[in-house]
């Protein structure tokens, strides 16, 4: 391996129908250490470990493994090699067990050439354990959360015990008490001479976990720097080639009347007691650690679930929303955490998406006017800065970060008054971060409603004019102004040190 690298990535080139997404790029990984890959949606991460890990198969430049050059022409091939990927957007198979999805295809067999369950059940516990997981092995992934499906995605990539691994946003949906597990797996697999490649829009996480970053920019190489030697500032300034004159854009508005109000709603042993106003002109967090009850409280107010008890009104108006039609009526938005299962329909292009949300908009006395679907998602395409080569391509060609964008276009283009943010930052760079908050700035000028749902408490913390704290399925804590406040105050009510009765 030249210069102790078990990897070498020269002059690879991708082109997609209309854009050079990679342009004669590089990239290299030594054994044992933690190689950041790092830039804007758009940049090209994804694009360059998709074809390391072979997924594309279409690329010019070459790929030295071990010494030797390699073609990568598929993910098996690439994983009976060594090298295996974990990807951003979950792969799993919704009606099997976690231990099926992690040996699926590869299920260990007995003597007589069955399936040996009890070893495969076995072994899937054992991973799991080495992860600090305790997802029962037994459980179909329709039952799990985001943040469990990930750590599902993790273990069936040490499966393979690899000896470079690709990890593309494996934080995006875990709690903090995951990220701890899967950092301490790291270091371990770093003293197994086991070399991981990184990628990740969280800076600080970036500077504690990694050896060595890479900046990409518009599918171009940019600069590599160790990691103790740069700072946030710095790794920003490289990102997007420019400074970012605030991290957090804030806009001061005087609240108006009361948009949205719950009282006391109450489903199962999910939600108990939950009570909360949300004001014109204000931006509302909801903080609290996974499984906390955050999520569950926005799809109850959207009708995606139902409750038990409890009162929704509009303006002091008592309203019944039993589903996501009569939540639109109310003029109810909300901007799923999922946007791959939830948010988008990944065949359709970014302009059938942008008008999915308010066919109204498009339609003519004939039907669809197309001239008025493509105005209107052009507006809100330039808006929302979406990357794109086309307003005809489809959103599953897109980055993540360009995939979220869409989804907020799409419920900007509903009209509606109260907007929920579930987890609106998820795998979206800095730069597009900022965009977003001057979105919710702008709405918030308008007077509409805004809540922000965020496991990210620095950007609660920055975003919010106030906080709402969840743990456990209860409001333990209301922040009436958010000035001062710190972390580990917010952090005391989000796990149930101090709780306040509301």
């Amino acid at each position: 391996m030249t210069d102790n690298f078990i990897l070498q990535m020269n002059d690879i080139t991708v082109q997609f129908p209309g854009v050079l997404a990679l342009d004669r790029v590089r990239f290299d990984l030594k054994p044992g250490e933690v190689h950041v890959l790092l830039g804007e949606n758009g940049a090209g991460k994804s694009t360059i470990m998709k074809v390391l890990a072979g997924v594309n198969t279409v690329y010019e430049g070459k790929i030295i493994y071990k010494g030797k050059e390699i073609t990568a022409r598929n993910i098996q091939e690439q994983r009976e090699r060594g090298i295996s990927i974990i990807f951003q957007e979950m792969n799993l198979l919704k009606n099997l067990t976690v231990a099926e999805n992690i040996f699926l295809g590869r299920q260990p067999l007995n003597s007589i050439g069955n399936i040996d369950w009890k070893k495969m059940y076995h072994d899937a516990r054992t991973l799991l354990n080495s992860i600090d997981s305790d997802i029962p092995e037994n459980a179909l992934i329709s039952s799990l959360s985001v943040g469990q499906m990930q750590m599902v995605e993790i273990a069936k990539a040490i499966s393979f015990k690899s000896d470079a691994i690709i990890m593309d946003e494996p934080t995006s949906a875990l709690t903090a008490k995951e990220v701890d597990s899967l950092f301490r797996l790291i270091n371990k697999l770093k003293t197994e001479k086991v070399a991981i490649i990184y990628i990740s829009h969280r800076l600080e996480e970036i500077l504690e976990i990694g050896d060595r970053i890479t900046v990409f920019r518009d599918g171009k190489y940019i600069e590599t720097v160790k990691a103790e030697d740069t700072t946030i500032d710095k790794l920003i300034k490289l990102m997007v080639g420019r400074d970012l004159s605030e991290q957090y854009p804030r806009v001061k508005c005087s609240p108006g009347e009361k948009l949205l109000e719950v009282k006391n709603l109450t489903k199962g042993k999910h939600l108990k007691d939950i009570s909360f106003f949300v004001r014109q002109g204000e931006i509302v967090g909801f903080y609290g650690l996974m499984g906390s009850g955050r999520t569950e409280t926005m799809r109850v107010i959207f009708g995606a679930d139902s409750y038990n008890s409890g009162e929704i009104l509009i303006l002091g108006q008592s309203v019944k929303i039993k589903n996501c039609k009569d939540a639109k009526k109310n003029k109810i938005a909300l901007l799923n955490e999922d946007r791959k299962n939830h948010g988008l329909i990944l065949a359709f292009s970014v302009k059938e998406n942008i008008v999915l949300a308010n066919l109204d908009s498009v339609m003519g006395p004939m039907g669809l006017n197309f001239t008025k679907e493509e105005i209107i998602s052009n507006n809100l395409s330039n808006i929302m800065s979406i990357k794109t080569p086309s307003m005809k391509q489809k959103v599953n060609f897109l980055s993540g970060g360009n995939q979220q964008k869409v989804v907020i276009a799409k419920w900007l283009n509903s009209d509606s008054d109260i907007i929920i943010f579930d987890e609106p930052t998820r795998g979206i760079d800095v730069g597009a971060k900022v965009e977003i908050y001057k979105i919710m700035n702008k709405l918030k000028g308008e007077g509409k409603a805004i809540i922000m749902v965020s496991s990210e408490l620095p950007e609660t913390l920055g975003v919010a004019d106030r906080i709402y704290v969840m743990h456990e399925g209860r409001i333990t804590k209301c922040f009436s102004e958010n000035i001062g406040l710190t972390e580990d105050e917010v952090m005391k009510f989000a796990t149930g040190i101090t709780t306040e009765v509301l």
